[in-house]
């Protein structure tokens, strides 16, 4: 499995950017996946619900299960919190997973940047950042600079930069 980063500060447009590059992915071909790193404090779970009454009663990891999809939950307890890596490796295999946040890791990544946001470039200082989408336009940059409502120029990228074959087969998404 590929991995390729999508990186910026909150507020960037990170979670577009991604949710805009997945269907793209697919109508070329590449099965898809995604790791995203979250707020300390958020939660997917209901109040009342038994999953929540489950892990609120001490459960360590609990799995709801439907005909349509299923969803493990485990509980850190004050343990540290997983590794990239740890957390890639309980995903099923498939060609490319996009990884949203972890803008310290060590993988490639694009930088996803707003100049409003008034917040430093992780490029360059940031020596895994391949490129960059912005905004605004950027001068001097050691690396490809991409509009950021260009998604199709974006997906073209991250697809060579991953070593995919440039000619990925285009195939119908269902429900398109």
């Amino acid at each position: 499995m590929k991995l390729f980063g999508i990186a910026g500060w909150s507020g960037s447009g990170k979670t577009t950017l991604v949710t805009s590059l997945l269907p793209r992915l697919a109508e070329r071909g590449l099965r898809v996946s995604t790791v995203k790193h979250a707020h300390h404090g958020f939660d997917v779970d209901q109040p009342g619900k038994d999953s929540y009454e489950h892990r609120k009663a001490g459960a360590s990891e609990v799995l709801v299960s439907s005909s349509r999809r299923w969803v493990l939950m485990h509980e850190n307890r004050g343990g540290p919190e997983p590794s990239l890596t740890d957390l890639v490796s309980r995903l099923s295999p498939v060609d490319l997973v996009l990884v949203e946040g972890f803008k310290r890791e060590a993988i490639d990544k694009l930088e996803v940047y707003r100049r409003d946001l008034g917040k430093p470039m992780l490029q360059p200082e940031d020596s895994r950042v391949v490129a960059v989408a912005s905004d605004a336009p950027l001068a001097d940059m050691p690396v490809p600079i991409l509009s950021l409502d260009a998604v199709e120029d974006i997906t073209t990228f991250i697809v060579a930069q991953c070593g995919f074959a440039a000619d990925t087969r285009r195939v119908a998404v269902q429900g398109r």
